[in-house]
């Protein structure tokens, strides 16, 4: 079993690391290793998701947000709420510029 598979799991914010959406934000929707699906509620809505490997990607945190818990939870979400979401949490990583992490456009 893949050891970034056990770190990761639904609800986590994470960063693209490879591909034209690399630097990228998105929550994760689902972990089925070696894959994950992502969801940002702009390009990729909860609707369609993106299929990403688990080494493309790099974990940014855990956040305590409603989004959130409700993804984890599995009630429902607009993408509406994870745009704002994103975009609140993007705005914070660059502020306090964790690790030099460079974020990219969304």
């Amino acid at each position: 079993m893949d050891p970034d598979s056990q770190i990761l799991q639904v609800s986590d914010v994470v960063i693209s690391r490879a591909g034209r959406d690399s630097g990228s934000l998105y929550y994760v929707k689902e972990v089925c290793p070696p894959f994950v699906l992502l969801v940002n509620g702009t390009n990729r809505p909860l609707e369609k998701p993106k299929k990403k490997k688990i080494r493309h990607i790099e974990s940014v945190l855990h956040p305590e947000t409603r989004v959130a818990a409700k993804l984890l939870a599995g009630d429902k979400v607009l993408n509406s709420e994870l745009r704002k979401d994103l975009a609140r949490l993007g705005q914070e990583l660059q502020s306090h510029t964790l690790g030099g992490l460079q974020l990219g456009k969304r």
